[in-house]
């Protein structure tokens, strides 16, 4: 590995998923300015969409999220082509 590319200030941050709740602690040098306390030590929070606790892939469930009616919008925009 190549000297001096790499960072130093590694430290404990607590990711939290925020579609389900799920919280868990990893090495990170992400910037945050939120916290959160577990297990009665304070840690950096970084907040998260989705994570393997809420991913389709990782959870075996798939779920369809239907921003803005995105899906009724196309079927409508592509209706006149329906033979």
């Amino acid at each position: 590995m190549k000297k001096g590319i790499h960072p130093e200030n590694y430290r404990m941050v607590a990711f939290k998923d925020m579609s389900n709740g799920d919280v868990f602690l990893t090495r990170s040098t992400a910037n945050t300015k939120e916290t959160l306390d577990v297990d009665g030590t304070e840690y950096p929070l970084v907040k998260l969409e989705i994570s393997r606790t809420s991913h389709p892939f990782y959870t075996g469930k798939s779920k369809l999220v239907d921003t803005a009616g995105r899906i009724d919008k196309f079927k409508s925009k592509y209706a006149k082509f329906k033979k």
